[in-house]
């Protein structure tokens, strides 16, 4: 079985960009043409609208990113068609060979655990997409089902240090910094499973935003995998985003959705929103280019 880590490193290099472009589908942001009064729609013409934005986005973004993120949240919030249209959606992607990872921040023990593994990994479940976010509040117990389902081919990315405002408090404040105790578990369950890409199963999410904590959490994590969120609408550049990476630029996947998703353009563009879409992407693309290159003093 091909690891996780070895499938993304690969689709990567084929692609020839770390881009992930996140699907967080707000119907209040849809182009016109899709959705004209999405607050006196029903859930099921939501979903539908849904549906058709993002495998419309699919289709523009195909091989031109490796990965893409949806956000849970979106499709939930419409309940059963909605979820649905998750299912549909992740199908899709895989049709159009993108890895999938799902930012569903699961996090609990036993046979809850258990079942969300199902829900999200499973090929046998619902989506099976290729990685799944995670939280680790609730201890290593919470991730093992999750770290079984690496023998699957599949990967997680754990919360490690996200870039919202209150985050830091809990995440590295104190005498023992709980961030720091969850990148020390990584790396230490990497070191087992390393593939032949050099990276094990088990990525990290550190925000982009936080450039001047990148190189701690990389020399912390050498051999995770980031799933980098935060360039574009939430203020991260491809410079910020260029310590979370191996020298040389790999081994991390940065990711925007709502820099391609919406801005005016797209939400103005009526029946060419595709188009601008597509816009969005290549800029995306363009712009990371540039971390593909080597820092200096690079060992």
């Amino acid at each position: 079985m091909i690891s996780f880590a070895d499938r993304l490193t690969d689709a990567v290099q084929r692609a020839g960009s770390p881009a992930c472009v996140g699907l967080d589908p707000d119907p209040a942001r849809l182009p016109l043409p899709l959705l004209r009064d999405p607050d006196s729609a029903s859930r099921e013409a939501l979903a539908e609208a849904v549906e058709r934005f993002c495998c419309g986005v699919l289709d523009e973004i195909a091989g031109l990113v490796p990965a893409v993120k949806p956000q849970v949240a979106w499709f939930e919030a419409l309940g059963a068609p909605g979820f649905a249209t998750l299912e549909r959606v992740v199908a899709y992607a895989r049709q159009k060979r993108m890895l999938v990872i799902l930012d569903a921040k699961r996090g609990d023990i036993g046979s809850t655990a258990r079942a969300y593994v199902r829900a999200t990994l499973d090929d046998r479940g619902p989506l099976g997409a290729d990685a799944v976010t995670v939280s680790p509040y609730l201890g290593e117990e919470s991730l093992r089902p999750f770290l079984e389902a690496t023998a699957w081919g599949k990967g997680l990315f754990v919360l490690v240090r996200t870039s919202n405002p209150g985050a830091g408090q809990w995440q590295v404040g104190g005498e023992h910094p709980f961030a720091g105790r969850v990148a020390g578990w990584i790396s230490s369950v990497n070191a087992e499973r390393v593939g032949s890409s050099g990276y094990g199963p088990v990525g990290a999410v550190v925000g982009a935003t936080l450039a001047t904590e990148a190189a701690r959490w990389r020399a912390a994590m050498p051999k995770a995998w980031f799933l980098v969120p935060g360039y574009g609408a939430q203020g991260a550049s491809a410079d910020d985003c260029r310590a979370h990476g191996r020298d040389g630029g790999g081994g991390a996947l940065i990711v925007s959705a709502r820099g391609v998703l919406y801005g005016a353009g797209v939400e103005r563009a009526g029946a060419a929103w595709r188009a601008e879409v597509r816009s969005r992407a290549d800029d995306f693309v363009h712009d990371l280019s540039r971390l593909q290159q080597p820092r200096g003093g690079g060992r």
